[in-house]
C-alpha cells in the first residue's frame, strides 16, 4: 500500500514539474471554486527569456488564479506560433505586428489582444573597422538578413529611406558569418544575436548599431493573438490571460533570480544550449522592450494607432498586403 501511494505522489510530481519538453501544464494552486478553463499557448520560438513573463505566470499559478488551466506549447522554427493559430491547435500565440498583419491579409483572422513589446528590438550591426558609420555606408555592402517577406520588410524600409543598395546575404540563425567578415553587416535582435557578438568578444565601442525604431520604423514584435472567433465567443477569457500573463512578467523583472532559474529549467528540458549569463541579458532587454516610454496614459499591452499605422503603411507600400484592416478591428483591448 506505501509502494503505491509513493507511486502516485511521484506521478502527481512529475505532471506538476512538467517533465514534457513539447507541452507544459499550469501549475499553482487554484483560487476559485469553479472548474478551470483549459486553453493553450505558444510563444513564437523556443523556450528562453524572452517569453518568460509566460512561464512565471504558469508556475507561480497567476494564470490558475485567473480561472485558467494554460496548456504552454513549445514554439520554433518546426512548430510556428502562426500555423498553431490558423489551425485552432493553440488558443493564444506571440506574432510580431507585421506577421499578424500578414495573416489577416490572407484571411486568417486574427487579433491582437495585447502588445507586450512597445520598441522593436530588430537592429543591424556593423563592425567599425568595416568603415560603416552611417546608413548610407551599407550602398553596395554585404548585408546579412532573415528570410520570408515580414521579416525583411522593417530593413527594406530602412534601405528605400536613406537609398542604398546593400547586397543582401541570406542570413541563418548563427551570427558566424558576421563574425568571420563574410558579410559586412547582420540582423540581430537586440535581446539574442547582438548579445552573442558581443559575447565572442567584441567591444561594444567596436560596433555600429542601426536600431530600426531610431529611423521611424518601429515594427512592434511579441503581441498576443488570437482568433477574431475566440475573442468574439469568450472575451473574459482573453481578458484574464492576458491580466495573468501581465502579472507574470511583472514578477519576473522584480525577481530576476528566481525567473532564471525557470527559464534554465525549461531549456534543459527542450535540450536547448543556453548560457545562464544570455539569459539573464535577454530579460533585460526584454525589460526595457516593453517599457512604455513618452505618454502618461500608455500601458503595458497597448498597442499604438501610430505604431498601427506605420507598420500598415509600409506594409502596403511593399505590397506584402493589398488592404488595411482597421485598427479597432485588429486590436482589441485586453490589458487593464
Amino acid at each position: 500500500m506505501k509502494f503505491l501511494t509513493a507511486i502516485v505522489m511521484l506521478t502527481m510530481i512529475a505532471c506538476l514539474a512538467g517533465f514534457f519538453p513539447a507541452e507544459i501544464r499550469a501549475g499553482g494552486p487554484a483560487t476559485g471554486t469553479g472548474a478551470l478553463k483549459p486553453v493553450s499557448f505558444i510563444p513564437h520560438w523556443v523556450p528562453q527569456a524572452q517569453f518568460a513573463g509566460y512561464y512565471v505566470a504558469r508556475h507561480k499559478g497567476f494564470y490558475r488564479k485567473h480561472g485558467l488551466d494554460v496548456t504552454i506549447i513549445d514554439g520554433g522554427p518546426d512548430r510556428p506560433a502562426e500555423v498553431l493559430l490558423k489551425k485552432k491547435q493553440a488558443t493564444f500565440g506571440t506574432l510580431g505586428l507585421s506577421m499578424a498583419l500578414g495573416m489577416r491579409d490572407q484571411g486568417i483572422r486574427v487579433v491582437n489582444i495585447a502588445q507586450m513589446v512597445q520598441r522593436s528590438a530588430l537592429m543591424l550591426v556593423a563592425k567599425k573597422s568595416s568603415g560603416i558609420q552611417t546608413p548610407r555606408d551599407l550602398d553596395g555592402r554585404k548585408v546579412g538578413l532573415w528570410g520570408g517577406a515580414a521579416v525583411r520588410v522593417q530593413p527594406s524600409a530602412f534601405f528605400k529611406k536613406f537609398g542604398i543598395h546593400p547586397v543582401p546575404v541570406r542570413q541563418s540563425f548563427s551570427v558566424n558569418l558576421f563574425l568571420r567578415d563574410g558579410v559586412d553587416a547582420a540582423s540581430a535582435m537586440w535581446y539574442n544575436e547582438y548579445h552573442t557578438i558581443l559575447m565572442s568578444g567584441i567591444d561594444p565601442d567596436e560596433l555600429t548599431r542601426f536600431f530600426f525604431y531610431e529611423y521611424d520604423l518601429n515594427f512592434p514584435e511579441d503581441g498576443i493573438y488570437t482568433l477574431e472567433e475566440t475573442f468574439n465567443n469568450d472575451p473574459e477569457g482573453c481578458r484574464d490571460f492576458v491580466r495573468a500573463s501581465l502579472d507574470g512578467w511583472r514578477y519576473a523583472f522584480a525577481h530576476p533570480d528566481e525567473t532564471l532559474d525557470l527559464v534554465m529549467e525549461n531549456l534543459r528540458k527542450a535540450r536547448i544550449p543556453a548560457t545562464r549569463v544570455h539569459q539573464r541579458w535577454m530579460l533585460d532587454r526584454m525589460a526595457d522592450l516593453m517599457t512604455v516610454r513618452g505618454g502618461r496614459n500608455e500601458r503595458t499591452g497597448i498597442l499604438r494607432r501610430s505604431d498601427y499605422r506605420r507598420v500598415t503603411r509600409i506594409l502596403l507600400d511593399g505590397g506584402i498586403i493589398g488592404t488595411i484592416v482597421p485598427f479597432g478591428t485588429f486590436f482589441r483591448q485586453c490589458a487593464q
